[in-house]
C-alpha cells in the first residue's frame, strides 16, 4: 500500500512538473470558442431553465473549502425536487444521507456552489453557479417537502451563471441507452467498493450488503 501511494504521489508529482502553468498556454492549444457558446451564459434563470429544472430529478453540486480542496456529490428526487424561488434564486433540500455534511461544510466556508442539472433520458445538463448559503428558516423549509419531509436545512443558491451544455458528453457516454451499458457483473458492486474502503478486520460482505438495503429502505429518514 505504502509502495503503490508513493508511486502515485511520484507519477503527479512528475506530470505536475511539465503541466500547463497559465491560460495563455492553455488557450494556444484549442481554437477560439463559438460565440454561441459564450452568448448563451445568463446571470438569471429563462422560463425555459426554469422548467428545465423542473424536470430534473438528479442535480450535482460541486463546492469547495477554504483551502480549496474540492468536492462533487449527487442529490435526487422526484423531478422539480429544487425549487425555484424566483429568477435568481434556487433551494435545494438537504435530504438524508451519510450526515458527513460535505457540501455544507464547504458552502459554511466559502460562500459559493455550483449545480449541473440532468434529466434522465434526456441528454440535457443545465450549469448554474453563484452565491450560496446553508438556510433552516422554518417557512422556506416547509415548502421543500418533494423528497418526503420538510429538510432539517436547505442549500440556497443566488444565481449568478446559467449556462446550458450541448448534449455531446451523454451522447457520447451513451448514459441513457441501456443496450450499450456495461453488464451488470462488470464492476465492482457498492458494497463490495465500500467494503475495500473501509478495510475493517472482520467486516463482511454480507454485513455491508445488509447495512445498504436498511440504508435505502429507510431513505426518506
Amino acid at each position: 500500500m505504502t509502495t503503490e501511494t508513493g508511486t502515485a504521489g511520484a507519477l503527479f508529482a512528475s506530470l505536475r512538473a511539465n503541466a500547463l502553468t497559465g491560460p495563455d498556454q492553455l488557450r494556444a492549444l484549442y481554437p477560439p470558442p463559438n460565440p454561441h457558446s459564450l452568448r448563451k451564459e445568463t446571470g438569471h434563470l429563462t422560463e425555459e431553465a426554469r422548467a428545465l429544472i423542473g424536470c430534473s430529478s438528479l442535480v450535482f453540486i460541486g463546492s469547495a473549502d477554504a483551502g480549496g480542496r474540492a468536492d462533487v456529490t449527487p442529490r435526487g428526487g422526484p423531478a422539480g425536487f429544487v425549487s425555484v424561488l424566483d429568477e435568481r434564486t434556487l433551494a435545494v433540500p438537504d435530504a438524508t444521507g451519510n450526515k458527513r455534511l460535505d457540501t455544507l461544510h464547504n458552502v459554511l466556508e466559502t460562500g459559493h456552489a455550483g449545480l449541473l442539472f440532468l434529466v434522465p433520458g434526456r441528454p440535457t445538463t443545465l450549469r448554474v453557479n453563484g452565491r450560496a448559503c446553508v438556510s433552516a428558516d422554518p417557512d422556506l423549509l416547509a415548502g421543500l417537502t418533494a423528497v418526503g419531509r420538510p429538510p432539517v436545512t436547505a442549500l440556497v443558491v443566488e444565481v449568478e451563471q446559467v449556462y446550458p451544455h450541448c448534449p455531446k458528453s451523454l451522447m457520447r457516454s451513451d448514459a441513457w441507452r441501456p443496450e450499450r451499458w456495461l453488464p451488470a457483473d462488470a464492476q465492482p458492486t457498492s458494497a463490495e467498493v465500500t467494503l475495500a474502503q473501509l478495510d475493517l478486520p472482520g467486516l463482511t460482505l454480507a454485513q455491508v450488503e445488509e447495512a445498504e438495503r436498511e440504508s435505502l429502505r429507510l431513505r426518506y429518514e
